[in-house]
């Protein structure tokens, strides 16, 4: 396996805030229902919302980055409450050796020579 170039401990967890929508699937819904000991439609009611046709994750107040992120974000630790029990789509993320936000984190930081530079950065998809 090819070596990560970036550090989600170091990052501000922006792959939980920027996102508007994280999709889930039946066994992610499942997977949350087993982690959290519950029924799917209980699981489905407390931590899962609609989205046209689409079933996402809901959302919280995100006082760092200043806009709304992942349910299962810890807001103080910045890392992921249900990480063994995440959606496919978290699971997967990023696709590729390096991530995005954590090169642009790294660029701004060097470029303010302040290691506690924090770029806000949100992704809104347009609608069809």
């Amino acid at each position: 396996m090819a070596k990560l170039s970036y550090d989600c401990t170091k990052c501000p967890a922006y792959c939980c805030a920027i996102y508007e929508r994280v999709l889930v699937k039946k066994r992610d819904i499942k997977r949350l229902a087993e982690h959290f000991n519950l029924t799917v439609e209980e699981t489905e009611k407390r931590y899962i919302k609609r989205y046209k046709k689409e079933k996402i994750l809901r959302r919280k107040n995100d006082p760092v980055l200043k806009t709304k992120s992942c349910i299962f974000l810890d807001l103080k630790t910045r890392g992921c409450t249900i990480y063994h029990a995440r959606p496919e789509t978290c699971h997967d993320y990023p696709v590729t050796k390096r991530c995005a936000y954590y090169d642009l984190l790294s660029f701004e930081r060097e470029q303010q020579d302040d290691p506690t530079a924090l770029p806000l950065i949100q992704i809104t998809f347009k609608e069809e």
